[in-house]
């Protein structure tokens, strides 16, 4: 049942859709709780291509950043640990903490391992896959690279990821971003996918439907520039 606050917010939504330019003062103007509420951008694709599921799985830096604290936890050899700290990771260590994950220990939001210390945390899986939180090359989260790996996370990076159903939802920003940074991340995020595509081969479209939204706003069909 939809409270008196959200049916208050503008009824004439557009059902066709408009690009994304357009919909930002819209989007704005459904912001009317107290909280910097989230953009999001929600994609539908096309997750079949000849029979075979389409599986994408990346990170993007955002441009912009996403407004958002990250505690960052990192498992590393003890020569690195310092770097791990003066890059801004709150939550580090080695065989101790993987003993303190394995114990149901986890004090972060996002986790970094070097390559070397991989193979030690790929047996806590069934601890750590549920929650998100296993380190992926692909998301740059298995790195040799600390600093680097940390300060990304840190700056903006967020993740691009289709469930089985090829959804996918990311945020962008918050409602106190100006609309320049709204529309870099945005931008960043749809380099991202058409990358994707050509990385999983995709023959015409990737993106069926795609639309944007506030935490605690409506939801606008969202006309794409261009097609992914």
């Amino acid at each position: 049942m939809s409270s008196k606050r959200y049916k208050k917010l503008t009824e004439d939504s557009n059902t066709k859709g408009d690009i994304f330019l357009k919909l930002i003062s819209e989007i704005k103007k459904n912001c009317t709780v107290k909280f910097d509420e989230s953009i999001d951008l929600s994609f539908q694709i096309y997750n079949k291509q000849k029979k075979n599921e389409i599986n994408i799985r990346t990170s993007v830096n955002l441009p912009s950043g996403t407004g958002k604290s990250v505690k960052i936890g990192v498992v590393c050899e003890d020569s690195k640990q310092q770097n791990a700290k003066d890059a801004g990771a709150e939550v580090v260590g080695g065989d101790e903490m993987i003993e303190k994950i394995k114990s149901g220990d986890l004090n972060f939001d996002k986790l970094i391992c070097t390559s070397s210390m991989m193979p030690k945390l790929a047996k806590l899986g069934k601890v750590l896959g549920p929650k998100g939180l296993m380190p992926n090359p692909k998301l740059g989260t298995v790195s040799d690279d600390i600093s680097t790996a940390v300060k990304n996370a840190k700056s903006g990076q967020v993740e691009i990821r289709n469930d089985k159903d090829g959804n996918i939802g990311v945020s962008i920003g918050k409602k106190s971003f100006s609309d320049e940074n709204l529309t870099k991340n945005f931008n960043a995020i749809l380099d991202a996918l058409d990358k994707e595509k050509s990385n999983n081969n995709v023959k015409g479209n990737l993106i069926k439907n795609s639309f944007i939204t506030s935490t605690m706003g409506r939801s606008f069909k969202l006309k794409l520039e261009k097609s992914i």
